[in-house]
């Protein structure tokens, strides 16, 4: 609606409540979007005054320098989307059947980013992204996911290099992956789940992709 109806730097948008009606979407999807938006730049959410329109590029450009190779297959959206439905489902089920043994890999594979990011070596890191998703749908003991994950290792890896595309906010995936362990390691099964989503969100934010949920 922005670039369509000509919305330049400085415009205000209409009221919260008249963009949900106008756009056919619940408060709570019109939140998450304007959030979504403004952590790209596209707008500024002012409390009490309104939303305004920044300098921007269109959401869907993707950031420079970055190139997606599947482009014939699947979009980094689609892809993005697919790993929100099933890592989120999956961390809750590892929660509850997470054993000691598995905790301590994944914790060893977080202080391996944690000193991969500070070399910045962001290929290393990538791995140990692919390597700490791949352990969380192990300990689900799900293997329909993780014959999923697996036979699409290529795709799935490529959208965790992505992220890494922002080097100043390379240290976030770090910071998302202690928060989803420690909900592992306490056996809390939504907190693991949200945990996991918000991590999918935010990488895909970091790729310049606007990433909105379904609503609860």
């Amino acid at each position: 609606m922005i670039v369509e109806q000509g919305y330049q730097p400085g415009d205000s948008l209409p009221s919260q409540r008249d963009l949900a009606v106008l756009l056919g979407v619940s408060r709570a999807s019109l939140r998450e979007a304007l959030s979504s938006l403004s952590a790209l730049g596209v707008v500024s959410v002012q409390p009490g005054k309104g939303v305004f329109v920044q300098a921007f590029s269109e959401p869907e450009q993707r950031t420079a320098g970055f190139s997606w190779p599947f482009d014939s297959h699947v979009s980094p959206a689609d892809t993005f989307q697919l790993r929100y439905a099933l890592e989120g489902f999956a961390a809750g089920m590892a929660a509850v059947t997470l054993t000691a043994d598995e905790r301590d890999v994944l914790e060893d594979n977080v202080e391996a980013m944690r000193m991969e990011l500070r070399a910045e070596d962001f290929e290393a890191a990538s791995r140990l992204d692919f390597e700490f998703h791949r352990l969380i749908l192990v300990a689900s003991g799900n293997q329909a996911m993780l014959g999923i994950i697996t036979a699409g290792a290529d795709i799935f890896l490529e959208s965790q290099k992505m992220p890494f595309i922002r080097p100043t906010r390379a240290m976030e995936t770090w910071q998302e992956h202690r928060k989803i362990l420690r909900a592992l390691a306490r056996h809390a099964s939504g907190p693991a789940q949200k945990a996991m989503h918000e991590h999918i969100r935010g990488a895909a934010l970091r790729t310049g992709i606007v990433f909105v949920s379904p609503a609860s």
